[in-house]
């Protein structure tokens, strides 16, 4: 690229999304000309010193954002509102406000009222991840082929979305933009209540007999093995998205769980038409997934 997307970009919280993003742009010099890295835990400055993963590392987050002209909040969602709300005085003029939180509506809510006029608040949800977290957990490719879903304020100048947009291209994501509420609704579909299930899969494991708990973990199949890797996935991270998303996830789990209800009774009366069109959509969507390179 001739010139930079951003001359300062601000990454607070480089846990896994942050440090992937801190590690593309060190593969991919010119998209951004200096990244000041903050976070209030010393151990993880000290990593992302090691790693050498900004130009400026801070633990003074007024300090971090003071210049940038792209503050990129990568903390938990149940935090967004309330560091933002901390370092909005201490933003420049024209500057972007960008999170990567995987829920929306109440973060919105919660942020809006404390939004400068001369600043543009544009989150970015980048739907990809794995179940570690910390600034070694993260690298450059995370983002290649995923979907990142920008749900930018209204009143956001079209060109800030344009170029938010297009670094997010940069890191290898493929864009959606959609309203806020549209949003939760499907990621509490694709991303909320798969992990919901998983986490709760591995609780009903865990209270099983001991003697019978210890065969299930000696015995786990891949389907087992598949829900484990899910559910080792951070807990305040995900206690937050669970809390933040409770409209939207509790919706879409009411209706798992009458079909859930259906497909027992179909299993109780020998309803072998009902069990394998189940089965049959399930091969229907991982094919869809394949042919949508998301799989």
């Amino acid at each position: 690229m001739t010139t930079p997307l951003f001359e300062t970009l601000c990454v607070i919280g480089p846990g896994l999304i942050g440090s992937s993003v801190l590690r593309r742009l060190r593969e991919r010099p010119g998209l951004v000309n200096r990244l000041v890295v903050a976070d209030r835990d010393p151990a993880v400055l000290d990593r992302v010193r090691a790693l050498d993963l900004g130009d400026e590392i801070t633990a003074d987050l007024a300090k971090a954002v003071a210049d940038a002209d792209c503050v990129m909040l990568c903390v938990p969602v149940g935090a967004i509102a309330p560091v933002a709300e901390a370092i909005m005085p201490h933003f420049k003029a024209g500057a972007i406000l960008t999170d990567v939180g995987s829920t929306r509506r109440s973060v919105v809510d919660a942020l809006t009222p404390h939004l400068r006029d001369d600043i543009a608040y544009i989150p970015a949800h980048p739907m990809a991840g794995t179940e570690h977290s910390g600034p070694d957990a993260g690298f450059a490719s995370l983002f290649e082929d995923r979907w990142c879903l920008l749900t930018p304020d209204p009143h956001a100048p079209q060109t800030d979305i344009d170029r938010l947009a297009a670094f997010w291209r940069e890191m290898g994501a493929r864009i959606r933009i959609m309203d806020v509420d549209h949003h939760d609704t499907i990621c509490a579909m694709v991303s909320h209540l798969p992990h919901l299930i998983a986490f709760t899969i591995c609780g009903t494991a865990d209270t099983l007999a001991e003697d019978m708990r210890a065969e299930v973990l000696d015995f786990a199949a891949s389907g087992f093995r598949d829900f484990t890797r899910i559910a080792a996935s951070d807990p305040t991270m995900w206690r937050d998205i669970f809390l933040n998303n409770s409209d939207a996830l509790l919706s879409v789990l009411d209706r798992f769980s009458q079909d859930a209800a259906a497909m027992a009774k179909a299993i109780r009366e020998g309803d072998e038409k009902t069990i394998v069109d189940t089965i049959s959509r399930g091969r229907r969507i991982r094919r869809s997934l394949l042919e949508n390179r998301q799989a």
